[in-house]
């Protein structure tokens, strides 16, 4: 029986079990209704994939646009705290706690 293979059908999924009758070891296991690419056709799977890069793409430029923008608005949000603290000057360091004793 040395090399002899079983092929049995699994009582819980109905998935087929290649079984080693020397060591009874489970060498492989396929589940039962499975088709390759999830039951799609290969056109359908390259569309899929195709709007996926689509996606990804769009997403990539709208980022690239952020970025771009992003420059110009912390440069805005930069001058106008430049212009508050130039209205309203500092006092000096703030008081520490055990200062108002």
């Amino acid at each position: 029986m040395e090399g002899k293979r079983l092929h049995v059908r699994c009582p819980g999924c109905e998935g087929e079990l290649v079984v080693d009758a020397a060591t009874g070891e489970v060498i492989s296991h396929r589940e039962a209704g499975r088709v390759p690419g999830g039951g799609k056709d290969f056109d359908s799977l390259l569309k899929g994939l195709d709007e996926g890069k689509a996606r990804a793409e769009a997403v990539f430029e709208q980022e690239k646009a952020a970025m771009k923008d992003r420059q110009r608005l912390l440069d805005e949000k930069f001058e106008a705290a430049l212009k508050r603290a130039e209205e309203d000057p500092d006092q000096g360091p703030p008081r520490r706690p055990f200062e108002l004793d």
